[in-house]
């Protein structure tokens, strides 16, 4: 997640030709927008909130989704909010941004659905899947009570082994992911797929490691803090729907010394 106070000390220095702040939601939980929109006002920015996981998170009551200039969210199967395939939805408080919008997503038409005005792409959401997230969304809320549940059973059994997450003051989040970190890593996801549970790294490789950047990114900018993360975390498997007896059997693997 983005730390403002590098950020703001990049702007200061004027190392950045910047024109927006990308701020992305890790795990269920929000960025920190309120230091973000100060820094964007401050510097003339645009704010773009990538909340495909913070879907369902909130600050101080305002959802994920409502920050910035504009926000995006993804309802792939294992976000929060998810449909069977692929799917995604684009939220603005701006007339003339929504119009853009829903112009790029079917293929770049103006008034009339075969002029298309500008080069745009089919993004339309399919019906099916539509349908999908309809019925999800109603028991949303309570899915979302229980993966908060989860998390808090989560962290109290672990708390004292593992660097568990931490939400700050006025922070909900959806738990999109739960994830800790181990200087262990390699030596616990083991001892969980020798029980038959699953995990998942997220993620092995950074932004800056990428190999599409290889030419941008030059070699004083390290980003050691993500750099280091990025060894040690991993996943446990997080959705409302497991038991008890599945959280018990989670834990107890990982608290296991054999």
């Amino acid at each position: 997640m983005i730390c403002v106070k590098k950020l703001e000390q990049v702007l200061l220095e004027k190392k950045l030709k910047a024109k927006a702040i990308i701020a992305v939601d890790l795990f269920g939980l929000p960025a920190d927008y309120p230091a973000i929109e100060m820094l964007s006002n401050e510097f003339g920015l645009k704010v773009i909130e990538d909340a495909a996981q913070g879907f369902g998170g909130n600050i101080n009551g305002k959802r994920a989704g409502c920050f910035g200039d504009i926000a995006t969210t993804s309802f792939f199967p294992a976000k929060p909010l998810g449909c069977y395939g692929d799917g995604g939805a684009l939220f603005t408080n701006s007339d003339e941004l929504a119009m853009l919008i829903r112009s790029y997503a079917i293929h770049g038409k103006g008034t009339d659905k075969y002029d298309n005005v500008r080069i745009g792409m089919n993004s339309r959401l399919d019906t099916i899947q539509a349908a999908i997230l309809l019925e999800k969304l109603s028991v949303f809320e309570n899915e979302l009570d229980a993966r908060n549940r989860i998390a808090a059973r989560y962290s109290q059994a672990l708390g004292k082994k593992y660097k568990v997450p931490q939400l700050p003051e006025r922070y909900f989040s959806s738990w999109a992911q739960y994830t800790l970190v181990s200087n262990e890593r390699n030596v616990d996801i083991q001892k969980l797929k020798d029980a038959g549970i699953p995990s998942m790294i997220y993620y092995k490789t950074c932004m800056h490691q990428q190999t599409a950047f290889a030419n941008e990114v030059s070699s004083k900018q390290s980003f050691p803090i993500a750099t280091k993360l990025s060894k040690q975390v991993f996943s446990l498997p997080m959705h409302p729907y497991l038991s008890p007896e599945e959280q018990n059997l989670i834990c107890d693997t990982l608290l296991c010394d054999g």
